[in-house]
């Protein structure tokens, strides 16, 4: 294990997460990628190895401490040193505030916030004996700015930015570059295609964003050197308005 060294993604789905593990698998790291059920990961672990990378999924649920302790540990004995550990769990839903219920908030921000309080805090205890990694925590429109229908998410993405903050501040003196990329534009997924497909056909123009092109960024920030740090980031596509 001297020379090895693990990615972990958790939320790692078909699109900007799976493109991440996949552009560091590239580089030699070996991709430790989860979601809550292990059997929706095959594709990606299989089409990282067919690319001639190493990938392990793990299903495991991210807002329960114990799982998230265990998965760090166990990657960390039986794997790889984590390098880099990114949190990329969505959680967006839209409701009315009156139509808001206290289960619909709860849910959105263990998602969201808690679940990536519990990464950072375990990836953070790994890397700084180390002294050395990087977090990174995947923002969205909702992380700046409140929109009417989306209070539960705002309120989450929110909380994940000042989390980031907080992180950084703490432990960028001592080697690890925690950074908070704010994706603010569609992103070219199956549910952009069939919910808005007029959006979609901008995709050939560059109006949706790419996950392999979000990734590319994610990997340039794992690169910066310790004193042109960046902490936070916006991504978005060139029509998007902001």
């Amino acid at each position: 294990m001297q020379d090895k060294k693990a990615i972990l993604v958790i939320g790692a789905g078909d699109a900007t997460g799976g493109a991440i593990a996949r552009r560091f698998a590239r580089e030699g790291y070996i991709a430790c990628v989860t979601r809550r059920s292990a059997d929706k990961l095959a594709p990606l672990v299989e089409q990282i190895r067919a690319e001639g990378g190493q990938a392990h999924g793990f299903g495991s649920d991210a807002r329960k401490e114990d799982e998230m302790a265990a998965l760090v540990q166990r990657i960390e004995t039986e794997i790889a040193p984590i390098e880099v550990a990114v949190f990329n769990i969505g959680a967006n839903v839209r409701f009315s505030i009156t139509e808001t219920t206290a289960r619909v908030y709860f849910k959105v921000w263990e998602m969201a916030c808690f679940a990536g309080f519990l990464m950072g805090r375990e990836a953070a205890k790994a890397m700084l004996p180390r002294g050395r990694g990087t977090i990174l925590f995947t923002g969205a429109t909702a992380s700046l700015r409140g929109r009417e229908g989306f209070a539960a998410f705002a309120g989450a993405k929110h909380g994940l930015r000042a989390l980031a903050q907080s992180m950084a501040r703490e432990l960028w003196p001592q080697g690890i570059h925690v950074a908070h990329p704010i994706v603010d534009g569609a992103i070219d997924t199956e549910f952009i295609r069939s919910n808005f497909p007029e959006r979609y056909a901008l995709r050939e123009q560059g109006g949706i964003v790419s996950p392999d092109s979000i990734a590319e960024v994610y990997w340039q920030l794992h690169q910066q050197p310790r004193d042109a740090w960046t902490h936070e980031t916006e991504i978005r596509p060139w029509m998007e308005t902001w």
